[in-house]
């Protein structure tokens, strides 16, 4: 998983969405170091708080993807990106990239996360360190 947030305190976002993940989700195995980085395919002067975990979940793909995105919500994530159509700052955003060696596809969720595994430097990097 690739977790993100530029706004209201960004490390600590990333911290109670770690939390969240571990209490509600299942156990985080690995973690990466935390990085900064400028933000992705829109505009804002806002910098992001990045890390990769690996984690170990009972959890199907499609229930992993429910219960990441009722973090978010929870954390006062409003709109998703998917849904508006664009990026835009963010609170938190929790990213399914692997599933163990699976390849899945349906409207709301595609794994491997092409975008963050293949083309953005910066996730490449976090989610190397985590395999």
């Amino acid at each position: 998983m690739l977790l993100g947030s530029n706004i209201n305190n960004p490390q600590k976002n990333i911290e109670i969405a770690l939390e969240n993940i571990e209490s509600k989700v299942g156990t985080i195995l690995t973690k990466s170091e935390l990085i900064l980085t400028k933000p992705v395919e829109f505009e804002s002067s806002n910098i992001f708080c990045n890390i990769a975990v690996k984690l170990k979940t009972q959890s199907s793909p499609i229930k992993l993807l429910s219960e990441v995105k009722a973090i978010e919500k929870m954390m006062g994530r409003v709109n998703d990106s998917s849904a508006i159509g664009a990026y835009q700052d963010r609170i938190i955003d929790i990213d399914i990239i692997l599933y163990n060696n699976i390849k899945f596809s349906s409207k709301k969720l595609i794994i491997p996360h092409q975008k963050n595994l293949y083309d953005r430097d910066f996730a490449k990097e976090l989610i190397n360190k985590v395999k």
